[in-house]
């Protein structure tokens, strides 16, 4: 629950998207309150997966009047959720675990040239992949769905490249694409499973118990590099070019990288060609777009939510995610959470969470959903018990006005490697 003498003690122009049963840190509400009284804050947001960050509170957002703060993007920019939704079921059980498996450990696309790959995600994003030689037909012809199309947000050209992209460092990020990344990143196959919105699934094409593949994951170390030039710096004017050329450029990186990790799940479900994908969509958690005015609207942890605009919540491992469509709030800054939010950091999941769940138990959640991962201590890390309920969440944003329920996908094998 929130703290109501913090909230009261917040700058006027703060608000927070939390119901009464939503337990809430009050050092992620007091890191909220903190950024918002910086000199060109208009607004901030604060959703009800808020939880502490570095300095920095996770599930925000923030209008800036003139000026970008890239501290408040962070070095996981364009973190986000691939969403591609399937026209059928699929395998279930050890069969869809053989074949993941199998699809993760397979080279991903051993016949084209690794720079050339870096250098098409830098520049343009899922759709570069359809200039490559050696791209598979299916993946070029799956590259070419609306979804990937660039967003008009992030348009606009890539400025002087990360000195890491034509470093010694290029070989490593290159080699990153197509890898889902530590923490509460993952790759998965879901199912829809309960249909609140019937009109609204239509649209999707999400029948009841199709399978949907899902990507998590960001930039990977690009979107360190990037972060790294502009620690501290709040920028202005003509200053705001270089960030947001490069901040585009790791835009269009993480958001290949969420298709190329998709494509491994996507081979593996039995998915793997544009006509069995009834739709798909990609949303950006961490990034900085103007408003449409002198602001620019910095999103940290956060989902975009405009109006009919499909969206969806992460849920964890032992509880749903929910696909949403959005109403475009203002209150909301047409945003939602990005997830279930945390309840406990990681060093304290670890700490409590490895005396109480025995290593083989943590392969099969409450859920029954499998869940294959290499790192012991990832996976207390991120067990479903470091995560606030999903409910309460999703209540809070439905009475917020900010989106309404379509469906929930229940997960039936994570990918956290």
């Amino acid at each position: 629950m929130v703290d109501e003498s913090l909230r009261e003690a917040a700058p006027t122009h703060v608000s927070i998207v939390a119901g009464p049963t939503v337990w809430m840190e009050s050092e992620g509400v007091a890191q909220l309150a903190r950024v918002a009284a910086q000199p060109g804050c208009a607004r901030a947001v604060g959703m009800p997966d808020l939880h502490p960050g570095r300095g920095i509170p996770i599930g925000a957002v923030f209008l800036f009047e003139g000026r970008v703060v890239p501290d408040l993007v962070g070095g996981d920019a364009g973190c986000g959720v691939l969403v591609l939704i399937g026209r059928r079921g699929g395998p279930r059980g050890d069969q869809l675990e053989r074949r993941v498996r199998a699809a993760w450990d397979e080279a991903l696309l051993p016949d084209v040239d690794r720079g050339a790959l870096l250098e098409a995600a830098w520049t343009r994003g899922p759709r570069g992949l359809a200039t490559l030689p050696g791209v598979p037909d299916a993946l070029r012809e799956l590259c070419l769905h609306p979804a990937f199309e660039e967003p008009a947000s992030y348009r606009g050209e890539s400025g002087e490249r990360p000195s890491a992209l034509t470093g010694t460092d290029a070989a490593r990020f290159a080699a990153q694409l197509g890898s889902v990344g530590g923490g509460n990143h993952f790759a998965e196959i879901a199912r829809v499973d309960r249909v609140a919105d019937r009109a609204g699934a239509k649209r999707l094409g999400a029948r009841a118990d199709a399978q949907v593949v899902m990507v998590h994951s960001g930039s990977r170390g690009l979107g360190a590099e990037v972060a790294a030039r502009y620690v501290g710096q709040i920028l202005e004017g003509d200053a705001l070019d270089g960030y947001l050329a490069d901040l585009r450029g790791a835009v269009r990186y993480a958001r290949t990288n969420r298709l190329l990790c998709a494509w491994r799940l996507l081979q593996a479900a039995g998915l793997g060609s544009a006509a069995r994908v009834a739709a798909a969509f990609d949303i950006v958690h961490n990034a900085v777009e103007p408003d449409g005015g002198p602001g620019y609207l910095h999103r940290k942890g956060a989902a975009p939510a405009a109006a009919d605009q499909a969206t969806v919540v992460l849920g964890s491992r032992g509880a749903p995610s929910w696909l949403m469509r959005g109403l475009g709030c203002d209150a909301c800054l047409s945003s939602v959470a990005h997830g279930a939010g945390r309840r406990m950091g990681r060093s304290e999941a670890y700490e409590k969470l490895r005396a109480k769940h025995r290593r083989r138990s943590l392969e099969r959640s409450a859920l029954g959903a499998r869940v294959l991962c290499d790192d012991p201590r990832l996976m207390y890390e991120e067990h479903p018990d470091a995560y606030k309920p999903i409910e309460p969440v999703i209540e809070s944003l439905e009475r917020a006005g900010a989106a309404t329920r379509v469906a929930s996908l229940q997960p039936l094998l994570t990918v956290k490697r």
